[in-house]
C-alpha cells in the first residue's frame, strides 16, 4: 500500500512539474539582455525586464493569466523593449557599465529571491522600479501607465498605487 501511494504522489508530482513549464509567455518578442539593452538604446525605449525560470509555477501562472491578455500584449510589445532573463542560466551578458557577468549574477543584483521578477529600466539600464510574485492584467496595465505614462518622475510607485486603486 505504501508503495502504491508512494508511486502515485511521485506520477502527480511529475505531472504536475511537467505542466509549469514557464518560460517567456509565447508570442512576445522578448529578447536576450544584451540585445534587448543594445535596441532600446537604438529606440530609445524602456524595458520591461522578466525575470523568470523554467518549472517556475508562479511564472506560468501569471504568463496564462495575465501575459495571455491580447491588449496587453499589444501594449507591451508598442511600449517596451522586451527582455528575458532566466534566473537559473550561466549564460553571460554585458552590463551598460561593459562590466560581464552571468545572467544569475544580476538577478543577484536586481536582489531577486524568487521567480518571477519584473523590471523596468530606463533605456540605458537604469532600474525605474521592480515588482515580484504572480501579477494580473490590472497589475501590469497600473504599471504602464506608471512607467510609459512618466508619473515615476514626480512619485514613487507605492504612492502611485495608493492614489489608483
Amino acid at each position: 500500500m505504501f508503495f502504491m501511494r508512494s508511486l502515485f504522489t511521485g506520477v502527480v508530482f511529475f505531472a504536475m512539474a511537467a505542466v509549469a513549464q514557464a518560460g517567456p509567455p509565447d508570442k512576445y518578442p522578448f529578447l536576450s539582455y544584451d540585445e534587448g539593452l543594445r535596441l532600446a538604446r537604438q529606440e530609445s525605449k524602456k524595458i520591461f525586464l522578466y525575470f523568470g525560470r523554467e518549472g517556475c509555477g508562479w511564472c506560468e501562472k501569471t504568463n496564462k493569466e495575465a501575459f495571455s491578455d491580447p491588449r496587453l500584449r499589444r501594449k507591451y510589445i508598442s511600449h517596451y523593449v522586451l527582455v528575458y532573463v532566466d534566473a537559473e542560466s550561466g549564460r553571460r551578458l554585458t552590463l551598460p557599465s561593459g562590466e560581464r557577468i552571468t545572467e544569475m549574477e544580476l538577478g543577484v543584483r536586481l536582489r531577486a529571491f524568487a521567480t518571477p521578477l519584473f523590471a523596468y529600466l530606463e533605456p540605458d539600464g537604469r532600474l525605474i522600479f521592480k515588482v515580484s510574485g504572480i501579477q494580473t492584467v490590472k497589475d501590469f496595465n497600473d504599471y504602464d501607465r506608471f512607467v510609459y505614462g512618466g508619473l515615476y518622475k514626480t512619485q514613487d510607485i507605492q504612492q502611485f498605487l495608493s492614489e489608483n486603486p
